[in-house]
């Protein structure tokens, strides 16, 4: 039986990609990170001005490829992207074409150059994937709009009666729209020509050399035959391709191995802002963000949900869960947990050595704030001397631990201990084991590493070296941490 998940007897295994297991993900939202100067002609905000639902800062992804030297250095070796694709909004969840990278983002061809640039880095490269709806600017769409009852495509959406009013609020949209949102039209995926469309683009851009999708809202397609062949088709082009999926809830429909690989993690999320930031949680924040409220645990309860969580799925999908603290649906983190960047820096220590694959929301590791959208995707501050240089430092030194550690990677977590704000853990691997103390309290606390393989080892954080014998407390400092690896990793 594996300890990740003893009770769990699905047979055959879901098939995962094993380099997920081994990867740490930045998150990236196109148009705040980096602007190359390639692009122009536009009316764009000044960077680093306060976010605006309908205006751009100009972000593009030439910038991102002559960023990879700074995201590389983060540990990072595969970006996650909200939408590319052309589209009327900053965020692009409204996708005009599915065939064209947006042309503010340099088009196509800056995509081919950044996958290049990337995979020659042994980078990977996910694209988000927006199935469930289009835009009033899809062309399919605005066929209906000019067309009326005579057009070709009537059939791709869900049309209650003519005409249209895809602008006019004071009267029925006659069309169905995801939430209720007029701006995106939501396909009629019993279509037989729209589930064709929708899986040539999938198969379209993993041909192009991207690998894989995070899929927006896919909940919203009921059809689990629809997800199977969109799984199927992908997997044909490239097995290794990853498939994530935004359910925010209980994902055991789409995790039985012939639909996707794993989920965004916000089961991990909401335990991380309870307990390191149960001192400073900001409540009125977190209502208003994805996250909804959130209210403060105790190590036993932490460890209780956090040991559920690695036993939800079957273990080979909990292993390539995308762990996230935040991104572009919610609060940031160290917003939601009241600008405390000791729970920031500490929820860091869990996520880099926890079960399941790290996610970095660009920006964090520098200590950029944000409250709930537009606020949480501010521009990437470039100006070094604004960032956060204690955080930056400590993403680097557990990323690449947790490169060179495999327990950390791939071994099973057991806690030793969880008492009030302290709480110790190991995961063990054949290839030896790692140990983990974390002390959110705010006084200085000697903690039990008990049930330890002798031996030396070496201090992530500090770079001590820390003899352990079978039951040897250390000491941790008052919200700080202590990552215990084989010495000579």
């Amino acid at each position: 039986m594996n300890a990740l998940h003893p009770d769990h007897t699905l047979d055959p295994r879901p098939v995962t990609p094993q380099w997920v297991t081994d990867a740490v993900f930045y998150q990236i939202f196109p148009d705040r990170f980096a602007r190359s100067g390639r692009v122009r002609g536009l009316n764009l905000q000044e960077w680093g001005d306060t976010p605006h639902f309908n205006r751009y800062m100009g972000g593009d992804l030439w910038g991102v490829a002559a960023k990879l030297d700074y995201i590389q250095s983060l540990g990072v070796n595969a970006i996650y992207f909200c939408p590319v694709f052309q589209s009327a909004s900053n965020h692009r969840y409204h996708t005009h074409d599915y065939y064209q990278v947006d042309p503010m983002l340099g088009g196509n061809e800056a995509l081919r150059h950044l996958i290049d640039e990337a995979h020659a880095r042994g980078m990977r490269v996910v694209l988000d994937g927006v199935f469930n709806h289009a835009s009033r600017g899809f062309f399919q769409f605005n066929d209906l709009l000019e067309q009326g009852e005579a057009s070709a495509y009537r059939d791709w959406f869900h049309v209650d009666g003519w005409p249209l009013h895809p602008y006019d609020d004071a009267r029925p949209a006659n069309y169905a729209a995801w939430w209720g949102n007029r701006a995106l039209p939501k396909f009629n995926t019993d279509n037989r020509a729209v589930r064709a469309f929708l899986w040539d683009v999938a198969e379209h851009w993993i041909r192009f050399g991207v690998d894989g999708w995070r899929l927006d809202v896919p909940n919203e397609i009921d059809d689990d035959s629809f997800w199977q062949e969109f799984r199927r088709r992908v997997k044909a082009i490239n097995p290794d391709a990853y498939i994530v999926g935004e359910i925010w809830g209980d994902a055991h429909r789409w995790l039985q191995g012939d639909q996707f690989d794993a989920v965004m993690n916000y089961h991990f999320t909401r335990p991380c802002l309870a307990f390191f930031g149960a001192h400073t949680l900001d409540h009125p924040m977190n209502e208003r963000s994805g996250t909804g409220r959130v209210d403060a645990m105790d190590a036993a309860a932490f460890v209780q949900r956090m040991t559920e969580v690695t036993r939800m799925y079957h273990p080979d999908v909990v292993r390539v869960q995308l762990n996230l603290l935040d991104s572009h649906d919610t609060a940031r983190f160290l917003t939601a947990v009241g600008g405390d960047h000791s729970a920031f820096r500490l929820a860091t220590v869990f996520q880099m050595t926890y079960v399941g694959t790290p996610c970095i929301y660009y920006g964090d590791e520098v200590g950029l704030p944000g409250g709930p959208d537009p606020d949480c995707r501010r521009a990437f501050p470039w100006d070094e001397g604004a960032w956060n240089q204690e955080t930056l430092a400590l993403t680097r030194k557990l990323t690449a631990a947790r490169h060179a550690t495999p327990a950390l990677q791939r071994g099973d977590f057991h806690v030793t201990h969880a008492q009030g704000e302290q709480l110790v853990y190991a995961r063990r691997h054949a290839s030896g084991a790692a140990f983990v103390g974390l002390n959110a309290g705010r006084e200085d606390a000697h903690l039990p590493f008990t049930g330890v393989t002798p031996g030396d080892y070496r201090d992530v954080i500090t770079g001590r070296t820390v003899h352990l014998t079978g039951d040897t407390p250390l000491s941790v400092p008052a919200r700080g941490a202590m990552v215990l690896v084989p010495l000579g990793l």
